[in-house]
């Protein structure tokens, strides 16, 4: 038996699963593995690529770094709440603009996938799959995002209107210094936004591999649910 089909067997320890894996080749199951994956992040990376996809979302809306949250009220009670809604909106529309770069970083971490890769995210957890993207894409993706969402800022002069800001919340000692670099901040949150919405596409494709519309993905992960 293959080697990551055998190693299912050992973690599941059914009959049942044993019966079902037997009739897959370890070609199938790391091809059922990669297309489920690339299937995940493309969705995610489409989803959120485009006007709204941060902003209209609220499980990945960019909000105002905390310590400017905390100042907020204070602010819109002397008439700068303008300020705020300009930030949200400029920060949400710089990481829908980033996100596109992320497409090639996945596609190119699947197919660099070893075997041992294949097993632990077979044999892992829901999310095993966007654990996988999340190791050997988070760095490569920040490079590529930081200059987009410094382009974007620096296009509608975002630095000004943070700065005129932040001066603001700093005067009621409300401003952290690690919120200071707008910039990183945004590319942040567009990191942990794409990773969010990989991880539950990915549990969508485990729970129902059926609607992922591939035989291949229906075979596989059908076997091991």
């Amino acid at each position: 038996m293959p080697r990551i089909l055998l190693a299912l067997v050992l973690a599941c320890g059914s009959g049942l699963v044993l019966a079902q894996l037997d009739k897959i080749s370890n070609q199938e199951a790391g091809t059922g593995l990669k297309a489920a994956l690339e299937r995940g992040a493309h969705a995610a990376v489409a989803n959120l690529g485009k006007t709204d996809g941060f902003l209209g979302n609220n499980a990945v809306k960019i909000p105002l770094p905390d310590s400017l949250q905390r100042a907020e009220k204070m602010m819109r009670k002397v008439g700068m709440g303008k300020y705020a809604d300009e930030l949200v909106l400029t920060m949400n529309r710089a990481a829908e603009a980033a996100v596109p770069e992320a497409k090639a970083l996945f596609v190119d971490a699947v197919k660099r996938m070893t075997l041992q890769d294949a097993k632990g995210i077979l044999m892992g957890g829901s999310t095993s799959g966007t654990d996988y993207f999340r190791r050997t894409t988070s760095e490569p993706l920040r490079a590529k995002f930081l200059p987009i969402v410094a382009q974007a800022t620096k296009k509608v002069q975002l630095a000004d209107k943070y700065n005129q800001y932040a001066a603001q919340g700093a005067k009621f000692g409300l401003v952290k210094e690690k919120d200071a670099n707008l910039d990183s901040y945004v590319t942040q949150k567009t990191l942990d936004g794409v990773f969010f919405m990989v991880a539950e596409e990915e549990k969508r494709i485990r729970a129902n591999p059926i609607a992922a519309g591939s035989e291949i993905i229906r075979k596989v992960f059908g076997s091991i649910k």
